[in-house]
């Protein structure tokens, strides 16, 4: 982001210009109802804050009739973000609390440091195909590379969300050759090589995406009694016990980020937080 220009600009116009590049860049379209969803603002408003980001730079936004939209020039370039995809995805991951993102904070900076971890190499050539794919339910032929192939190999996907694991991003995403639902770790993926129409199979057969399940985490029973209980009131827990209602799908994501220990808990082990149910959670965990 160019600093000297936001030095320029009220901090409301900034967070506007900012979703205007993010939404133009990763989604392939700015529409006034992404400014009036995020801000609150009248469509008079929204449409007066495209006009006035285009005014300032003319060669990064065209209108397009078909996408009924604004969308990214071929010469777009960032004025007032990175540009990259984890701008566009940490976004999408905080939307339910959209307001108190934007919201302006007393805090001084300086009194506060935040980890983040490694950005993960993202193209708008694979992401934005994935949103399309996602939004207009279609299929997708990508090359994905994993560890058995890493040189990459075709797959067929029908795509329908994205999820962010706490340290990189999937695509939730039929898979025609394992005939299931599968998660596709996006970095992975090497090329977007071909749109092929509407997907053949419905999401909401996606039982393990739609059930949702409880996961209870404890402190180790081989820990002091007040090892324990400092650790439950580390995760707020409730009588020793923290519950978590996720997807079954994203269950193992959830233990990982907590970096809960889920094998049989012996007397040599000593991490903080075990797994309460496994056996009910068994089938779901690696």
């Amino acid at each position: 982001m160019n600093k000297e220009i936001s030095k320029s600009i009220r901090w409301e116009q900034l967070l506007r210009y900012q979703l205007i590049e993010i939404m133009a860049l990763w989604e392939g379209r700015i529409i006034t109802n992404h400014l009036r969803g995020a801000f609150g603002i009248g469509r008079q408003q929204a449409s007066k804050d495209i006009n006035s980001y285009i005014t300032q730079y003319p060669n990064n936004l065209e209108y397009d009739k078909k996408a009924k939209g604004y969308i990214p020039s071929k010469t777009f370039q960032p004025q007032f973000t990175i540009g990259t995809a984890n701008e566009y995805l940490q976004l999408l991951n905080s939307n339910k609390a959209l307001k108190s993102v934007f919201e302006k904070s007393e805090m001084p900076a300086s009194y506060t440091e935040v980890l983040t971890a490694p950005s993960r190499s993202i193209s708008s050539e694979i992401l934005r195909p994935l949103i399309k794919s996602c939004r207009e339910k279609l299929r997708l032929e990508i090359t994905y590379c994993s560890m058995t192939t890493p040189e990459g190999e075709e797959r067929i996907i029908s795509p329908h969300s994205l999820v962010f694991s706490g340290l990189r991003w999937h695509v939730r995403a039929y898979c025609e050759k394992h005939r299931d639902y599968r998660d596709f770790v996006i970095n992975r993926i090497s090329s977007v090589d071909e749109e092929m129409g509407e997907a053949i199979e419905d999401d909401q057969n996606d039982l393990l995406w739609h059930q949702k399940i409880e996961i209870e985490v404890c402190p180790n029973p081989n820990l002091t009694t007040a090892q324990q209980a400092l650790i439950a009131r580390d995760y707020n827990m409730d009588n020793g016990v923290l519950t978590l209602l996720e997807r079954v799908s994203i269950v193992q994501y959830a233990l990982d980020q907590l970096h809960v220990y889920c094998g049989e808990v012996d007397a040599d082990n000593f991490e903080h937080l075990v797994l309460k149910n496994r056996q009910q959670l068994f089938e779901y965990i690696k």
